[in-house]
């Protein structure tokens, strides 16, 4: 703005600089955060913020290793060991006793005694074992199926071709397990597979390995339908997502589709029932897409405040619970741009609900809630009075007014789990689970088209079902390819991780 354009009066003046003042400070802390977001520590533990949230908690009782004398002191531990100590060999390291073995005979070259010529016998022997490395090898499986002929009625008799798992095509089970699991649980880009077969040997163009994820998807999208339904059925949903780059050809750049997630985790609240992750793709954002992908779905979704949920709060059918992680979030990001006293005895207050949670994981349902009722509900009634205290004091256009208005202006959802054992305190499970789309979506870029993101929903469903059920997904998914042509489409809720037969399969965990 040019000087003669500005106003003479004084007070406008003043009022134009503090509006200034306030969305510099705003972008600052904006610029803040993107950067700690990018290169910052993913942990936002309270822990690490323990000295300065001591002066809002006071003092701590001192731990029993707190009350060791430290080192330098005039009461310090000795130095030299005592008579008593027994110093322990380190037991030798036992490698797996599922890895193959090849043994070595080190041999003496000579028969006789090398000393008096003598014959030599077998007295014992010394065995070491070393790890060593081979680089993944293929092999070729040789369909031979001989014919036979009768001499007497000329019939000939052959066994019938056996399935594969892409119709006519040259990957076998295992390969194909290994393409969709390097993509999408190693985040191996295609274009870098194809190198590493070629290191092998095998030419395997990207154009081929792309036909087989697509082929993949084919074949298990049944399975990952059935997961959906299985999910669907919870009492409690976590939900959350994230955005796709796709390529569109025709505007010479790429465009955002999302990626959603629906998780049922019931193991915090001492459920036995298996968890699982189901990933949808949309082009959009729009609201009707998850409204789409719930339908039919009764009870608890637990959430971040995204407006597109609300269409779905409002039938009464699914009940919203918020995330405290979000809320904690924004003071978490005000602290460590400009410490402030207020967003630190936030970043404390929310602490504590915390502490509460880690001792009743696990627990039952009843127990849940009682305990949160009589220990979380006074810090809770405690905390918005404070909240609503803050808020007349501060500026209302600052960061921490904004982090003040979304607390209250959520705390119906966010409070409800603290009446509901079901309910957890965060939506920590939703986001845990996207955390594997960001990585692949850091190496391979962005999707094809809307039928890449489609593909990646259904493999995505399937290998992190199977981490979450302790199952390796390779081996999870060599073993549906192996099956799932010609399994009966009534029965695929058997292919699901927790109903394979995993003794009969030998499946390793999880990785």
């Amino acid at each position: 703005m040019l000087a003669n354009a500005l106003p003479n009066d004084i007070d406008t003046l003043k009022r134009m600089l503090v509006s200034r003042d306030e969305t510099i400070a705003k972008l600052v802390a904006e610029i803040a955060r993107l950067k700690r977001w990018q290169y910052g520590r993913s942990s936002e533990r309270v822990s690490e913020l323990m000295d300065q949230l001591q002066l809002a908690l006071g003092d701590l009782p001192e731990t029993a290793d707190e009350s060791l004398p430290v080192a330098g002191s005039s009461d310090a531990l000795p130095t030299q060991p005592s008579n008593n100590v027994t110093i322990l060999r380190r037991k030798p390291r036992a490698f797996p006793t599922h890895l193959p073995r090849e043994t070595i005979v080190h041999a003496p070259t000579a028969c006789g005694c090398a000393h008096c010529g003598g014959q030599l016998r077998t007295l014992g022997e010394d065995v070491s074992e070393t790890l060593d490395y081979v680089p993944g090898y293929f092999k070729v499986h040789r369909h031979v199926r001989p014919k036979l002929a009768c001499r007497a009625c000329s019939h000939i008799e052959q066994v019938p071709a056996p399935s594969r798992p892409i119709t006519r095509g040259m990957a076998d089970a295992g390969l194909l397990a290994q393409v969709v699991v390097a993509k999408y649980a190693d985040h191996t880009p295609l274009y870098r597979q194809a190198q590493i077969y070629r290191r092998a040997g095998v030419q395997l163009e990207r154009a081929t390995l792309g036909a087989w994820v697509r082929e993949s998807s084919r074949l298990l999208e049944p399975l990952s339908n059935a997961l959906g339904r299985y999910v669907r059925q919870a009492d409690k949903i976590h939900t959350d997502d994230t955005p796709v780059p796709v390529l569109d050809p025709g505007r010479g750049k790429t465009r955002t589709g999302r990626l959603w997630t629906y998780v049922r985790d019931d193991r915090p609240a001492g459920s036995r029932a298996p968890p699982a992750v189901w990933y949808q793709y949309s082009p959009d954002r729009k609201s009707e897409r998850p409204q789409k992908h719930l339908q039919g779905f009764s009870g608890i979704l637990q959430a971040d405040a995204y407006s597109g949920y609300g269409a779905l709060y409002r039938g009464g059918q699914i009940v919203e619970a918020g995330c405290w992680a979000h809320a904690r979030r924004k003071f978490y990001d005000l602290f460590k741009h400009e410490p402030s006293p207020i967003a630190q005895e936030a970043l404390a207050r929310i602490g504590a609900l915390y502490a509460i949670e880690r001792d009743i994981r696990g627990c039952a349902v009843p127990l849940r809630q009682s305990v949160r009722q009589r220990q979380a509900a006074p810090l809770l009634t405690s905390l918005k009075e404070w909240l609503e205290q803050v808020l007349v004091t501060v500026s209302a256009k600052s960061e921490l007014a904004k982090a003040i208005k979304y607390t209250l202006g959520h705390w119906a959802a966010l409070t409800r789990y603290c009446d509901d054992g079901r309910i957890e305190i965060d939506n920590n499970t939703a986001e845990r689970s996207i955390r594997p789309l960001v990585l692949g979506r850091r190496n391979y870029l962005f999707a094809g088209a809307d039928s890449g993101g489609h593909s990646a929903a259904v493999i995505y469903s399937l290998i992190s079902t199977a981490r979450l059920n302790d199952v390796e997904p390779f081996a999870y998914l060599r073993a549906v390819f192996e099956r799932i042509a010609d399994h009966p489409i009534n029965q695929i809720e058997k292919l699901l991780p927790w109903r394979l037969d995993l003794q009969n399969e030998n499946l390793p965990k999880a990785a």
